[in-house]
This record gives C-alpha cells, sequence and structure tokens, in this order.
C-alpha cells in the first residue's frame, strides 16, 4: 500500500515526507476556500524540493483553461482533478498539460462507485473520495471492494493511522491529510509515524 500527503504548505513538511518515504506529496493549488491552499509561488517552490522516490500532484477543482496552462508549469507528475469531466475532456487535459491525471470522484452513495467506469481509460488513478472537499467525511470504503484490480485505487475521506491495517485490503494508496494535522497545521512527527506505520503493514 502507498501513501499520499495532501495539503502541505511548508519545505520541511515537503522534506518529512520525503525522507519517509511518501509517495506522492500533494499541493492544494486553486481551492482558496481550504486552509491547505498556498499561492503559485509557495508551489513553484516546493515543487522544486528534491522529491527523490515521490511523486508531486498539483490538486484542482473545477480548473479553468487558465488554471490548467498556468499550473502545468510548475514541476508536477501529476494533476488531481474534481470536477464534472468527459472522458474526452480529461484525455484533452492530459495530452495537453503533460500531466498523468487522478480523477477524483467524490462518494456520497454507493452507486457513486460506478462513475470510475467513465475514466478508466484515460486516468492513471481513480480517487474515491468523501463529498466534503477541504472536510474530511467518512464514508463506507467497503463500496469500492467492487472496482476491478486492474484499476489503480486511491482512498481518501478521514482516513487515520488506526485504520491502516484494514485498508490494506481495499486499496492501492490512501490519501491523507487531516489526520497528520495538529491545529489545521502538518505535524511533522504525525507525518513520520504515519508513512512508518505504512511500511511496517508493507513489511
Amino acid at each position: 500500500m502507498q501513501a499520499k500527503v495532501c495539503g502541505l504548505k511548508t519545505a520541511k513538511q515537503v522534506e518529512a515526507c520525503v525522507s519517509n518515504g511518501a509517495n506522492f506529496c500533494g499541493f492544494i493549488l486553486n481551492y482558496k476556500k481550504s486552509h491547505r491552499f498556498i499561492d503559485y509561488k509557495t508551489a513553484e517552490h516546493l515543487t522544486q524540493i528534491n522529491r527523490q522516490n515521490t511523486f508531486y500532484v498539483g490538486v484542482l477543482v473545477d480548473p479553468s483553461d487558465d488554471d490548467l496552462k498556468t499550473f502545468s508549469n510548475l514541476n508536477l507528475d501529476y494533476f488531481q482533478i474534481y470536477g464534472d469531466y468527459s472522458k474526452e475532456q480529461l484525455s484533452k487535459i492530459k495530452l495537453n498539460c503533460k500531466k498523468k491525471i487522478i480523477m477524483s470522484l467524490q462518494i456520497k452513495q454507493e452507486k457513486d462507485i460506478l462513475k470510475y467506469k467513465i475514466y478508466e481509460e484515460v486516468a492513471d488513478i481513480i480517487l474515491f473520495d468523501s463529498s466534503g472537499l477541504h472536510q474530511s467525511l467518512s464514508w463506507n470504503y467497503k463500496w469500492i471492494s467492487q472496482v476491478p484490480s486492474h484499476i489503480t485505487k486511491m482512498l481518501a475521506g478521514n482516513i487515520n493511522i488506526d485504520m491502516l491495517e484494514n485498508l490494506k485490503e481495499i486499496t492501492d494508496i490512501v490519501d491523507v491529510s487531516g489526520a497528520l494535522e495538529t491545529d489545521k497545521v502538518k505535524d511533522l512527527s504525525k507525518i513520520k509515524n504515519f508513512l512508518n506505520k505504512i511500511k511496517q503493514i508493507n513489511d
């Protein structure tokens, strides 16, 4: 099982993730309602940090064409996209921006899981998330058991360290944010403990 730490805002946070083996680091680029939002200059700085084996992900909510054009200049491996897009639109974004795509599905009820079928041919990873965006909401993660194994699954929504043993059986990647914060700020010790727990589970 791999780990993505999302909503990073400082160099120390990014370095803690990279040095402790996070597979993905996520940056909130255009969603100003989130306390994890960073401006372009900060994103530019953070994505220049030596990533070693970590992938850098730009998180975009309903991005405009200007957003996509601007953020495609950043040193990112993936765009993680929230919004109502067709397969063709997503394919165009992937081609024009030269980024891999994590397509985010917001899950309120079990049937929402099936939206993966729209994107399975174009998205590199499908993220099954809660409907809360910047709010960490729980949902019934077991619903994703109906998604076939050839699809790379990422799971988000109020995930914490105590759930990891159980989640290994149902997802390829866990996406965590709020559980690694103290007073809405990423806590370096919580980042380290979470990533070490993933390593223990995988051994």
